[in-house]
């Protein structure tokens, strides 16, 4: 049984990967769960200097997902080099760096300074969050704006580039096309959705920045839907996320068209939820017969 797929020139021993903001670097996670036996780590977003991130409260449950308000915040690059990527040297997998700016010059300034990292496989360059005021989404929902920051990154970057796009948009084939026809090597989606909840007996907003990300599998259907919509409109390779729980859900995203998939929100409810997630995957081949897991990637629905 093959579960290895080729990403933008990479090796992934099976397609099956964290979301980022959902595992930091995998430090806390390490005593609990396997890193070598995921298809790739993605880390937590990496600023120039560090951020502090959003007053909390922060997070809120909702039916069948999770509200979050973070405001990426982490150390900055310097700690992020030093500590994380020396961290992830022990281990046998791919890294990728997620990449958070408040302008066009932070995010050309990270992958600047880690393009010459050899633990650094790829970046994932976040245009999509929504708890930001500047930057992050700005870039997400405006095809012109989206193709300006993939450039100039795909200028200054050395490794494969992976643009994560937002599914606050009225057309995600559109941004998708954007950021194939400003150089991104691949593509990932989808970030959260913008969503409120309000305390009816505090009378006040469930999380102090009184919008969040919405994720969990009450967004599945529409990433799935996204994730097709957006791999049938370019060339190059997708990674699909949104509410991934099992097995069955990463073959829902694979067969939709995604290359790669990432397991978010559940990793909070679950520490081996991406173990689980290969194990499903296996599972499911054993099951059909599926001697090869591109055999499903290929698949045209």
């Amino acid at each position: 049984m093959n579960t290895q797929v080729e990403f933008c020139g990479m090796k992934f021993k099976n397609p099956v990967m964290n979301a980022s903001g959902t595992f930091g670097s995998g430090m806390e996670y390490s005593s609990l769960t396997d890193l070598n036996a995921l298809g790739a780590i993605v880390t937590k977003g990496v600023a120039p200097i560090p951020w502090e991130g959003n007053p909390t409260p922060r997070i809120a449950e909702t039916p069948s997902g999770m509200m979050n308000a973070i405001g990426l915040q982490n150390p900055g690059v310097e700690v992020f080099r030093k500590r994380d990527l020396k961290f992830l040297e022990d281990y046998d997998t791919n890294v990728i760096v997620n990449v958070c700016g408040h302008s066009i010059e932070e995010y050309v300034a990270v992958t600047d300074i880690l393009s010459e990292e050899k633990r650094v496989d790829a970046f994932e360059i976040n245009v999509s969050c929504p708890n930001v005021k500047s930057g992050g989404i700005a870039f997400g929902t405006v095809p012109l704006e989206l193709e300006k920051v993939t450039k100039e990154v795909k200028k200054h970057s050395k490794k494969p580039v992976i643009m994560k796009l937002s599914p606050n948009v009225t057309s995600i084939s559109e941004m998708a096309k954007a950021a194939e026809a400003a150089g991104a090597d691949a593509i990932s989606l989808i970030n959260t959705f913008t969503a409120m909840k309000i305390d009816i007996y505090k009378r006040k907003f469930a999380i102090a920045n009184r919008t969040g990300g919405l994720s969990g599998p009450a967004i599945r259907p529409i990433a799935v839907r996204m994730v097709y919509e957006a791999a049938h409109s370019v060339k190059i390779p997708v990674i699909g996320m949104g509410g991934i729980a099992s097995g069955e859900d990463a073959i829902e995203f694979l067969m939709a068209g995604a290359k790669a998939v990432a397991v978010g929100m559940y990793n909070f409810h679950n520490p081996n939820a991406m173990t689980d997630v290969i194990a499903g995957i296996e599972k499911y081949m054993e099951k059909t017969g599926t001697e090869d897991i591109n055999e499903i990637i290929a698949l045209d629905l």
